[in-house]
């Protein structure tokens, strides 16, 4: 198995440190409002390399963490005059929420920022210790010059960079001793949430969380260190720096990352319009298909997110539920049980749309080449499979589709349909909820609805509903 290691720029053979185990971290979102489509590609990508793992035999120890203290949680808590702890407990819900609805596996362990304080400022304690940081009215920098192979994964010069240092900069540049270093504590404004450290009251630098939570939950070595494009420089990098100043060895093996998304060819952005929530794609969509789509190109290619795609993808989709319905349909009419020889030849052969799809994902987690073997099983069983046939062929050719479609994410079963009277009875206890100020079981309803492939619209004449 190959994986393109953004460290080397190269596609390098997976050995894992330890035989049978994979170590995974994938940095998660900042939780302070609905996540977005961006944030939903690497979710769904690594979940699905982490589902690769698992068929290949691997056990997978895969976290995945959610920032939930930073300025922009604060200034959403105080926008609405609540906790910081009230709206990054909230989002963590709702993410979790969109996160079942893309099929994306619960993590080995999800940690929370503000329960690994301790271990951060521990971090941070040895870091100063082994003169890789320092303290100045109360807030904690990391000496970046210090560490000798800065750079090594975004492949940064650090003389380049002190012409375009402002990512770098946080606060306080003036009293840091090269403009460069970054802040590993900083004490803490009024109004904002602190914690007690040897240097001041206040929270720790996003990039140390991170080094933290890996070091504890997976050790101080790690398989895979995973996540967005975007977040090679300065988080990755300086992660990097950190866990191996702090620990005396190196990190992660490899390091994955997953291009941006594009909407119509465009960046996403509020001020463009059009920016997205996975919550508002859900309301059209069901997640299903937004999965299917983020799969359809290679996770290192940029994506275009358009309409035009999306109904590609819904069709797409349909055609691989359809087929494993037509199997399921016709194991409950057929009259003939064992497999006779020549299905048994007939069976053998569908190894070669095995071979392809695990061909593709060996090669870096080629998702669209093994979309595209899925396919090809399709249209094998389409034309293989018959009311003639046995039930054993037909179990077959369908217990395979879910394997393979499984590693994907992807749903085969299709929801039982609701009846229209059904529908319009939900949807009454949902208006008697809402009026009941009962938003929790409204929202419980609608995602009941939606679960059944069933999509609610609010508008001014009432609440109109389609089949997705």
């Amino acid at each position: 198995m190959k994986l393109y290691n953004t460290m080397s720029k190269t596609k390098e053979e997976f050995v894992p440190l330890e035989e049978g185990k994979v170590k995974m971290y994938v940095c998660g979102p900042t939780v302070y409002n609905y996540i977005h489509i961006g944030n939903a590609r690497p979710m769904i990508v690594f979940d699905t390399v982490r589902r690769y793992f698992e068929y290949k035999g691997y056990d997978v120890n895969f976290v995945s963490n959610f920032t939930d203290v930073d300025d922009k949680i604060i200034k959403k808590a105080n926008e609405e005059g609540v906790s910081a702890d009230e709206i990054s407990k909230r989002y963590i819900e709702e993410c979790k929420k969109d996160m079942e609805g893309m099929n994306v596996k619960p993590a080995t362990k999800n940690p929370l920022a503000t329960e690994e304080i301790g271990g951060m400022i521990a971090m941070i304690q040895t870091l100063i210790e082994k003169g890789f940081a320092y303290e100045k009215n109360g807030t904690v920098y990391y000496r970046t010059r210090q560490f000798k192979e800065y750079g090594k994964l975004s492949h940064k010069n650090l003389d380049d960079l002190r012409s375009g240092n402002r990512s770098l900069l946080v606060s306080g540049a003036d009293e840091k001793e090269d403009p460069l270093d970054f802040v590993l504590w900083k004490p803490k404004k009024e109004g904002e949430p602190a914690w007690k450290s040897p240097w001041s009251e206040g929270r720790p630098g996003w990039h140390i969380e991170c080094s933290e939570m890996s070091k504890k939950y997976l050790g101080e070595q790690i398989d895979i260190h995973a996540g967005g494009e975007d977040l090679v420089f300065p988080h990755h990098e300086n992660e990097i720096a950190q866990s191996e100043a702090a620990n005396g060895k190196g990190f992660s093996k490899y390091w994955l990352h997953n291009a941006f998304l594009n909407i119509d060819n465009k960046k996403m952005s509020k001020s463009l319009g059009n920016f997205f929530t996975v919550r508002e794609i859900s309301e059209k969509y069901d997640l299903q298909i937004l999965r299917f789509f983020m799969l359809s190109a290679h996770y290192r290619s940029p994506l275009n997110f358009s309409a035009e795609l999306m109904e590609a993808a819904k069709n797409g989709l349909e055609r691989i539920v359809t087929a494993a319905q037509n199997l399921k349909f016709l194991m409950g009419t057929t009259k003939t049980t064992q497999m006779s020889e020549t299905e048994k030849e007939t069976f053998a052969k569908t190894q070669e749309f095995v071979d392809t799809f695990e061909r593709a994902m060996d090669d870096d987690f080629n998702t669209a080449d093994a979309i595209s073997a899925v396919f090809e099983l399709v249209k094998y069983a389409n034309t293989t499979a018959s009311g003639e046939s046995s039930e054993e062929y037909l179990q077959k050719l369908y217990e395979l589709l879910v394997k393979l479609t499984d590693v994907l994410g992807i749903i085969v079963e299709k929801k039982e349909e609701l009846l229209d009277a059904d529908i319009e009875e939900l949807i009454a206890q949902r208006q008697a909820a809402r009026k009941e100020r009962n938003f929790a079981r409204a929202d419980e309803i609608r995602a009941e609805l939606l679960e059944k492939g069933i999509v609610l619209e609010d508008t001014r004449e009432g609440v109109k509903w389609k089949r997705a």
